[in-house]
């Protein structure tokens, strides 16, 4: 499929999100930046890591990164 002239990737949405082989978006948890100290140890670890998208979400997300793959 051709893709039209000028378009572009949204770099913003290509620093958040990164895409599967089989198509699926992955992102970083959120709640990891600061204020760990007060969260348990089970929730930190858990928060490790990547995760997938939501499906309702995923359509939007692949419009911004257009030529992810």
């Amino acid at each position: 499929m051709r893709r039209p002239k000028g378009i572009k990737t949204k770099k913003s949405a290509a620093k958040r999100f990164k895409i599967t082989a089989s198509g699926k978006v992955m992102r970083s948890s959120a709640g990891r930046r600061h204020l760990c100290s007060t969260k348990s140890p089970k929730r930190r670890r858990n928060l490790r890591g990547t995760t997938t998208v939501h499906s309702t979400d995923e359509y939007r997300i692949k419009q911004g990164l257009m030529f992810s793959h």
